[in-house]
């Protein structure tokens, strides 16, 4: 359909032939994923293990990672302000690990997702992209994603949900766009519309 790759180009991973992106209504120019994060935009993408953290890095370090360059000084990380922002949002977050020092590799697929959305609060981002949030992790983390995603809107965060699970798109979104072949085929309210009228959109069978 289109939609990560709308998303790579919004965070500034790949270019884009036309159009322009916005922030807070003004325009922005994003070269690189750097210009994303300066911009506050974070992004939480579809492949957690091969995109979203570095396997056998710390807790703490995977935490920080979008932070370094506010955190270091001439190369050399800030080691304890590294572990202040672990502990907020492992607290925060209710990431389950036994110490900030653990390999991430070794935590739940729900616990790695949550230290993939701690790195991008740390930035305290305007904009968050999540692509596909809940895939592949069990009912109880799909509930506590949805309370941080829920959370984030209510402190004014936009937040941006790519979902292929008709029911999690219906339940959390305020506004939802359909795509087809990297086409907006449809704006809809999820009070108003149904899984049916969001499947024929996204095969091209509904109107616009």
């Amino acid at each position: 359909a289109g939609r990560t790759e709308i998303v790579r180009c919004i965070f500034g991973l790949d270019n884009y032939d036309e159009g322009e992106i916005l922030v807070d209504g003004n325009p922005v120019q994003l070269r690189n994923p750097l210009d994303a994060i300066k911009a506050g935009i974070g992004l939480i993408p579809e492949d957690r293990r091969k995109d979203g953290f570095i396997p056998y890095m710390s807790v703490s370090g995977n935490i920080s990672l979008p932070s370094l360059p506010w955190i270091s000084n001439r190369g050399l990380v800030d080691r304890v302000h590294e572990l202040e922002i672990a502990k907020k949002y492992v607290e925060a977050l209710e990431i389950k690990t036994p110490s900030y020092e653990q390999s991430v590799s070794n935590l739940s697929g729900g616990n790695q997702q949550k230290c993939v959305v701690g790195k991008w609060l740390a930035r305290n981002p305007r904009i968050i992209i999540l692509d596909e949030p809940t895939r592949g992790i069990d009912v109880g983390a799909k509930a506590e994603i949805h309370k941080i995603i829920e959370d984030l809107a209510k402190n004014k965060v936009a937040v941006v949900i790519i979902s292929s699970e008709l029911p999690e798109i219906l339940g959390v979104s305020d506004r939802i766009i359909v795509l087809h072949e990297g086409k907006i085929t449809g704006e809809l309210d999820p009070a108003k519309t149904t899984q049916e009228e969001i499947m024929q959109r996204a095969t091209g069978l509904g109107s616009s």
